[in-house]
């Protein structure tokens, strides 16, 4: 296997105000760009060659991945003019391929963390004789996901979106977001228009008669949409909750880049992430966040769960749960901010201003 096309061109409008300046797949998660982590764990498993498919802020990627030598890869880009959804984006960049037409093609969402076996993937697809191979794991709540029932063969019998009621529940499998395709079937998905693998491909190969393999794998998985969920992710591969060759540095309570100061006071705990040149102020007490790049924390703050955006400032004594702060923002001394509570790139929160939770 040599060969694969990242899908990274959405918007991440869940994810605002940390993708206002910063695509998605950018956003610094245990220390760099998250993207990064995807593509040191494709070239652990013998991928050398990665189409990124770019489309919202396209010109973010090249100038810092280069041609891939970096990281032992060869990448090259395509960049969508247009909204092409995930079968269009795909079909995009298909003339940057080399592999033959029954050769396989890895697939990959740019917002996945997971701890999936690619090289079983693979191994899945090349024994099962599939058109496209799917991985599969499993969730406790469905509802919010596309179902993907399997035979006894693990072959894919159907495509159910987002059941409600019990009736409709008839797996807890759901499309994990990475795929095997033969070349071929690239090739087959219509050019220059939108096409969503999920509600139009796969189901049209499935109603033509070709061979969709599922493969469960149930390790790690985490969709990284919204603030919540990234902060999370970010935190469990410091832990090494999640393994990724890109982690810069050992596994552990928190992260702390080279160039950031932290008071030799200040306590930082589950996953936290210091970046480069960030500050930390001396009695400050920081679990599961990321502050990035720049970004300041006085004395006596404490931060939960949150995302502190690059070059943002955090007053002293401030309390924040679960909130995310966009770049430069400074949020004054003596400040509350709760669950869900997201402040804009630029914005100023005077000192004692706000003492609130946002489902108040």
């Amino acid at each position: 296997m040599t060969e694969a096309i990242l899908l990274v061109g959405g918007k991440g409008t869940r994810l605002r105000p940390l993708t206002v300046h910063t695509p998605k797949p950018m956003v610094p998660a245990a220390g760099v760009p998250f993207l990064t982590h995807q593509l040191a764990r494709a070239q652990a498993a013998g991928v050398e060659h990665v189409v990124l498919a770019t489309s919202y802020l396209a010109e973010v990627f090249e100038p810092y991945f280069g041609d891939g030598s970096s990281l032992g890869l060869h990448l090259e880009y395509v960049t969508e003019r247009e909204p092409l959804g995930t079968g269009g984006a795909i079909r995009n960049v298909a003339s940057r391929l080399r592999s033959g037409p029954d050769e396989p093609v890895l697939i990959f969402n740019g917002d996945i963390l997971t701890g999936l076996d690619i090289e079983a993937l693979v191994r899945t697809h090349a024994t099962s004789g599939a058109d496209v191979s799917l991985h599969l794991t499993r969730v406790e709540d469905p509802r919010a996901f596309g179902l993907v029932p399997t035979d006894g063969d693990g072959r894919v019998t159907a495509f159910l979106e987002k059941p409600q009621t019990p009736e409709e529940i008839v797996t807890d499998q759901i499309n994990a977001g990475a795929y095997v395709f033969r070349r071929s079937v690239i090739d087959s998905i219509p050019h220059g228009r939108p096409v969503s693998v999920e509600r139009e491909t796969f189901p049209e190969l499935l109603a033509s008669g070709a061979h969709l393999q599922g493969m469960v794998d149930s390790t790690y998985w985490l969709d990284l949409g919204t603030p919540q969920a990234f902060v999370r992710g970010s935190a469990d591969l410091v832990l090494g909750r999640v393994q990724s060759p890109a982690v810069p540095g050992r596994c552990g309570d928190c992260l702390v880049m080279p160039t950031a100061k932290v008071a030799p006071d200040a306590k930082l705990t589950d996953g936290t992430v210091v970046g480069e040149a960030a500050e930390v102020g001396a009695g400050a007490r920081i679990s599961g966040s990321a502050v990035l790049d720049g970004a300041v924390v006085e004395p006596g703050a404490v931060i939960t769960d949150s995302l502190i955006g690059e070059g943002a400032t955090v007053g002293a004594r401030s309390v924040l749960t679960g909130v995310v702060v966009g770049d430069g923002a400074v949020v004054g001394a003596d400040n509350e901010l709760r669950e869900g509570v997201r402040v804009w790139c630029g914005a100023a929160l005077p000192e004692g201003s706000v003492r609130f939770s946002s489902d108040q």
